[in-house]
């Protein structure tokens, strides 16, 4: 996914009220949104040895306090991580399209997929983030089978065994334990179901899942051993564009 323009590179000054962030570009401060509801722990420090770089946009509105979004922030080790909890839908997204439309796809597991459905909705409460079926004719079929999707923005990162692993979640989270329960139901009807952590940082070498939510590690542990597959893939960023790589990493419970 292309950024319209090419991403500024300024100095992250503090983060607060969760959704702004102070930046300094060329000695002036900006005041932009921060897409994030999360903590960012891991990504931005609360007392950083020497401030951290950021890459963001600006929309050019003088009447809007906010004056654009930050995209990307460097840790003191030197990484790029992404910030943006949209993008990995979008990049997700755009690889399995692009994929289906030249023949050619993202992953050889969804070579047998013709059609792909984002936003999927599998009961009244609960949609997920998508649905391939092996022809477009079959989204009008009730008893058609699918592989669902569904895309987990991952950012925290933790050394485990003196290995540096991406975890999902960073808090307790009622909604990912709900997800996995509703695909564990799926797969019973005979569908595939697949959750994807997209990684927005490169300074990893594995996937756990994080321990802060000791019911959703259980989950996810059971949900694996009955057919869910888990796909911790790497989401790269640069100023120029954000998108998602086929490198996946593997997965220690």
């Amino acid at each position: 996914m292309k950024f319209e323009k090419k991403l500024l590179e300024g100095t992250l000054l503090s983060r607060y009220k969760r959704f702004f962030a102070d930046v300094e570009l060329n000695g002036e401060k900006i005041t932009i949104h921060v897409p994030n509801t999360g903590s960012l722990k891991t990504v931005i420090e609360k007392n950083p040895s020497q401030p951290q770089k950021c890459w963001f946009s600006l929309h050019g509105d003088e009447t809007k306090k906010l004056k654009g979004t930050l995209e990307a922030v460097q840790t003191e080790e030197g990484a790029w991580v992404g910030v943006n909890t949209s993008n990995p839908n979008r990049v997700v997204t755009e690889a399995i399209k692009n994929g289906i439309d030249s023949g050619k796809p993202f992953l050889k597991e969804w070579a047998e997929y013709g059609f792909y459905k984002p936003e999927y909705k599998i009961s009244k409460e609960t949609r997920l983030d998508g649905a391939f079926f092996f022809k477009e004719m079959d989204l009008d079929n009730p008893k058609a089978k699918k592989h669902f999707i569904e895309i987990k923005n991952t950012t925290y990162r933790m050394k485990v065994d003196k290995k540096q692993h991406a975890q999902f979640p960073d808090a307790v989270t009622e909604r990912g334990q709900k997800h996995i329960s509703e695909m564990m139901h799926l797969m019973q009807q005979g569908h595939k179901c697949e959750l994807i952590f997209a990684i927005q940082r490169s300074d990893v070498e594995f996937f756990s899942p994080c321990d802060i939510d000791p019911d959703y590690v259980k989950l996810l542990k059971k949900a694996a051993g009955e057919g869910l597959i888990i796909s911790p893939m790497l989401v790269d960023i640069s100023r120029d564009e954000v998108k998602l790589t086929p490198n996946k990493l593997e997965v220690v419970f």
